[in-house]
């Protein structure tokens, strides 16, 4: 949970230069009540700070983490599109497999990503 709204947090703020509650439950089709007790969470785990009725920002912690996230994201799909899956599928298979694949595996990801000395 945490790293996928930290994630659409930091999509939201570049996009729009901030994160709103009701922007959040839009995308994730929650009602808001579910997205205030999520940022609460993220809040008391350091990674996101509000004011009342305000938007929300990620603090250094959430912005690594975010990128971190989006770095595990793009090696999945790339891997995914390299074995001729579509942009789609590709897309949405990575929301899933980002986010349990292990540091070790995804290295290899990127290691099947660049061709070899042999290939060239």
């Amino acid at each position: 949970m945490a790293e996928d709204y930290v994630e659409l947090i930091a999509e939201l703020i570049e996009s729009r230069g901030e994160a709103r509650p009701v922007e959040i439950a839009e995308r994730f089709g929650v009602k808001p009540p579910t997205v205030t007790k999520n940022i609460s969470r993220l809040k008391a785990a350091g990674l996101v700070r509000r004011e009342p009725y305000r938007a929300i920002f990620l603090t250094d912690a959430g912005q690594e983490l975010a990128e971190a996230c989006r770095r595990r994201h793009r090696i999945v799909v790339a891997f995914l599109l390299s074995l001729g899956i579509d942009e789609e599928t590709a897309e949405r298979d990575a929301e899933g497999i980002e986010h349990h694949v292990s540091e070790t595996t995804l290295k290899a990801f990127e290691q099947a990503l660049v061709p070899s000395q042999s290939d060239t």
